[in-house]
């Protein structure tokens, strides 16, 4: 069961408590992504996810780290494109200090010029990285290709460019704007008492911040752009995207059911008609991607260049054939059963429920119990399943992006 409080600077708190278990999961989450960056800002979120931990006026970096490692607790991080979150992980006799820790990162960061110029370059080292990796810089095409140059086709890193342009006043004005009590969401999963609402006051709840908060633009879904990056590799990486369903739609169960027989795990038709039946590939799957009135369903797969023209064709007949034949009964209900299955056993795990309480949180997204969420994949049929897979694999909107020994991707897939 889930408790709400708002603290008395607008930080709204979304709680579970867990009886059973000697832990307590703990997420800051700012709505604060690269989708928010103007394209001189591309990056800035991401950096200043770095910068939080290099150290604030009460304390190093080294301290930091150290005095997490002394509690026995775990401390991390992650940016995306619509949010950041700062989220640690302890045996709840060290709630405490694991709240004076985070809540120093994110009001008392230091943002000194010199950590600055360090970390910028940790982060191109990040960006070169991702350049030499093939199977992550296709997926940053794929987004450039579905949404242009806009903050949501950027890449959450920025580039080497945007990274100079970044200073600590840059830095401590976007902070003002994003890092703000509406836009701010603490989420908490674990064993806790009442004083530990006391405790979120006294470390968060007092801190002074406006209630600015940021907008979002629409961004335009862009069907038929293509993008290749030609790289003297041994594989390629291919992804082919369609429009998909924005976070708000309630009938992504209905598009989980259908990609768990489509194109997720080792038992889908693309993973056994592709890899195990002719292994034409290491790599192949299908995901969704959910955001904020946009999304995008991409299937992926990696290959030698002479296999391209075949796993493409392959790839072609599978999308073509679910789109006309749809699933069997059989297949309607193993699938159910998977997800249901897949979902108890990550709920047992207080950092994947205080990931979901937080993320929808922030975005808007109503908060269902565990037996609602059963519910709603029970309450899947082939009918919802039909629907949302004329919906998703409408060719119309196919865009392709590659990277490898390969110039042209043009009448590569031959959809109906």
């Amino acid at each position: 069961m889930y408790q709400y409080r708002t603290l008395s600077n607008g930080i709204r708190v979304v709680a579970e408590k867990i009886d059973y278990v000697k832990s307590i999961a703990m997420g800051v989450w700012i709505g604060s992504g690269s989708r928010y960056e103007s394209k001189e800002e591309n990056g800035i979120s991401h950096f200043l996810e770095h910068m939080l931990f290099k150290g604030t006026e009460n304390r190093t970096a080294e301290q930091i780290a150290l005095e997490f490692d002394s509690i026995g607790g775990q401390l991390d991080a992650f940016t995306t494109r619509e949010y950041t979150c700062f989220y640690a992980k302890t045996i709840n006799s060290h709630i405490e200090t694991a709240l004076d820790i985070l809540s120093d990162m994110i009001f008392s960061s230091k943002l000194s010029e010199e950590d600055i110029l360090l970390e910028r370059q940790v982060i191109k080292e990040e960006i070169n990285m991702y350049e030499d990796s093939p199977e992550d810089l296709v997926y940053d095409l794929a987004s450039r290709a579905v949404w242009g140059d806009t903050p949501m086709g950027r890449t959450i890193l920025g580039t080497y460019e945007s990274l100079d342009g970044i200073t600590p006043d840059l830095m401590r004005n976007y902070m003002n704007k994003h890092y703000t009590g509406v836009n701010t969401i603490i989420s908490v999963s674990g064993n806790f008492d009442e004083k530990f609402f006391e405790l979120l006051d006294m470390y968060f709840g007092v801190r002074n911040i406006s209630n600015n908060k940021p907008t979002l633009e629409d961004t335009p879904y862009l069907s038929g752009n293509n993008i290749i990056r030609s790289k003297d590799i041994e594989q390629v990486q291919l992804v082919a995207s369609f429009k998909g369903i924005d976070v708000m739609d309630d009938d992504v169960y209905s598009l989980l059911v259908f990609n768990n027989v489509f194109g997720c795990g080792m038992s889908s038709r693309l993973f056994q008609n592709i890899r195990e039946q002719r292994g034409l590939v290491y790599s192949i799957s299908a995901g969704h991607s959910a955001y904020i009135n946009t999304g995008v369903f991409d299937i992926s797969a990696g290959m030698s260049v002479e296999n391209l023209p075949v796993v493409a064709s392959l790839i072609s007949d599978e999308v073509n054939r679910i789109k006309k034949d749809k699933l069997t009964n059989e297949e309607l209900n193993r699938a159910k059963e998977q997800l249901k299955g897949s979902y108890i056993l990550s709920s047992e795990s207080t950092n994947a429920r205080m990931q979901g309480a937080g993320r929808a949180l922030l975005i808007g997204k109503p908060l269902y119990t565990q037996e609602e969420i059963l519910k709603k994949i029970d309450n899947v049929t082939m009918d919802s399943v039909s629907d949302m897979i004329d919906r998703v694999l409408d060719s119309s909107t196919l865009c392709i992006s590659a990277v490898g020994p390969v110039n042209s991707v043009d009448g590569l897939f031959n959809l109906k």
